[in-house]
């Protein structure tokens, strides 16, 4: 399966690896190095198998970080332009990225700021980066536990996308990434959100369809708004809520997954959707059932509430210290840029906290 982007192609499939090494074949003689980068658990368990799949790449030198959020920082980043430096590597070089959204966003970063820009390729091989982080040229890193606070767009040259990767993962990390598949139904698709509550996750086939339907809806949304000025927008749904408590949880070394945070965002914007944006009730139940039946929901600490309203006032997203979110007037709507205040995101997570007794 081909997807058509902005200048690039996204292919799906199990099989794309061999297209991919025809690729390098009639590629070769235009670039000078290959880089790998990836984390330690790409580098185990997937990292064999593109080789093996790709044989063009034996011989590519890696660079290799360790996983997590928490190394998403521009430190990391100027370790890898001086391993890249040292390597000789220049404008001719390219980095293909193995691995999840950090890896994705990093390294899409590090390629696009070393010597004015490199080409890079994503591999991604987590659900949340297959859907989510590959696709877009959004890349950036986090600054003081501040979510992607610095960072830039930038389209990558190639994204692959292939399922046989997901099998290397924790049922945990498969769960947490169903979080943006989730979100890419409540904001534009009322019948994906249906065909979600029937899907057989273990069945390969709706597996494929899943990941084409997920990856479809977010490139339609970037092609009519790649600098997120307005419809791109509705992309943050879960994630004004959802990467203040990641932060906290970054900042208290607390075990928190990006996908967790935003299902626990998810639901807490579904109630601030019903208290200020029209959402009808019967639709909130229903969200808040389905979302609970999947992510193991964690309640949030109340005592820390204004800790997390100062998170959400350094998101990114907002104007003039307010705080803004995405919210749904309905299952398959969202409506972006509503201002909610402090009282009303207060009253929605102790709702929330609530809901989870």
């Amino acid at each position: 399966m081909e997807i058509q982007s902005d200048g690039y192609s996204i292919y799906i499939g199990n099989e794309v690896l061999k297209e991919f090494n025809s690729i390098l074949e009639d590629f070769q003689g235009q670039y000078s190095k290959i880089f790998i980068f990836c984390d330690e658990n790409s580098s185990q368990y997937c990292l064999p198998y593109l080789i093996e799949h790709v044989p063009m790449l034996i011989g590519a030198e890696l660079i290799e970080i360790e996983s997590g959020e928490q190394n998403k920082t521009l430190s990391i980043c100027n370790d890898v332009w001086k391993t890249l430096s040292e390597a000789n590597a220049d404008r001719n070089a390219f980095i293909v990225n193995l691995g999840g959204g950090v890896v994705c966003d990093m390294g899409g970063m590090i390629a696009s700021l070393y010597k004015r820009g490199i080409r890079f390729f994503h591999i991604p091989t987590t659900l949340l980066s297959q859907v989510d982080a590959s696709v877009g040229g959004k890349l950036a890193v986090d600054l003081d536990g501040h979510k992607n606070q610095i960072g830039l767009f930038r389209n990558p040259d190639l994204v692959l996308i292939v399922p046989e990767f997901l099998k290397t993962l924790p049922e945990r990390h498969w769960i947490s990434g169903l979080a943006e598949v989730y979100k890419h139904a409540l904001i534009s698709d009322a019948e994906y959100w249906s065909f979600l509550a029937e899907i057989d996750l273990k069945n390969d086939s709706d597996f494929t369809s899943l990941l084409h339907k997920s990856i479809s809806i977010k490139n339609e949304i970037v092609l009519q708004d790649w600098e997120e000025k307005g419809l791109r927008k509705t992309l943050n749904f879960g994630h004004t809520i959802g990467h203040a408590i990641e932060s906290q949880a970054l900042e208290k070394c607390r075990d928190l997954l990006h996908g967790e945070a935003v299902a626990i965002g998810m639901v807490v914007e579904t109630i601030l959707s019903q208290m200020s944006n029209g959402l009808s009730e019967d639709d909130c139940q229903i969200i808040k059932s389905s979302l609970g039946s999947v992510f193991p929901l964690q309640g949030v600490d109340e005592s820390e509430l204004p800790d997390l309203i100062e998170w959400m006032r350094n998101d990114k997203k907002n104007d003039d210290s307010q705080i803004n979110f995405t919210l749904l007037k309905k299952i398959g709507v969202a409506e972006f840029n509503k201002i909610c205040s402090v009282e009303q995101i207060e009253e929605a997570i102790k709702t929330y906290n609530t809901c989870l007794n």
